[in-house]
């Protein structure tokens, strides 16, 4: 693949990026009237997702670490971590039935979600830098073979 189609692919990842809050977005405007059961089973089949998207990661950033820089492995690492503590506190909640409990467990995952939302804004943010700098680093390359 030429540097040209890697950034054809950069744009074309981010427009995916784009869909797939939208389809986060609607989700979960959606759930506020469905039966807590379906949004249960929605939430399983997005965390199973999750972790399967977070293991496709896993093995890329393997496959090509010379390519991706030790922030991105350590950010990559620190996401796994991320979604297997989701998936054990997940675990632990169903076990629990006080209603004090179930207040602040509520209370600490609508705080989770907000701050995921702003976590993932933040990283959309680094990856338009990425991409930025990418193109920049090709016309400087670029530049300097011209001369």
């Amino acid at each position: 693949m030429t540097t040209s189609e890697k950034l054809m692919s950069a744009s074309q990842k981010l427009a995916e990026l784009s869909g797939r809050a939208k389809q986060a977005e609607d989700r979960a405007a959606a759930a506020t009237t469905e039966a807590r059961a379906d949004v249960e089973h929605s939430a399983t089949e997005v965390r199973k997702a999750a972790e399967a998207h977070a293991e496709e990661l896993h093995e890329t950033a393997n496959a090509s670490a010379a390519q991706v820089s030790a922030s991105w492995n350590d950010l990559q690492k620190s996401w796994n971590r991320h979604i297997a503590k989701v998936r054990d506190d997940v675990d632990a909640r169903k076990a629990e039935h006080d209603a004090r409990r179930a207040e602040n467990r509520a209370e600490d995952a609508e705080a989770d979600a907000l701050f995921a939302i702003d976590y993932a804004y933040a990283t959309i943010e680094g990856a338009e830098v990425a991409v930025l700098d990418a193109i920049s680093a090709r016309m400087d390359a670029e530049e300097l073979a011209a001369h």
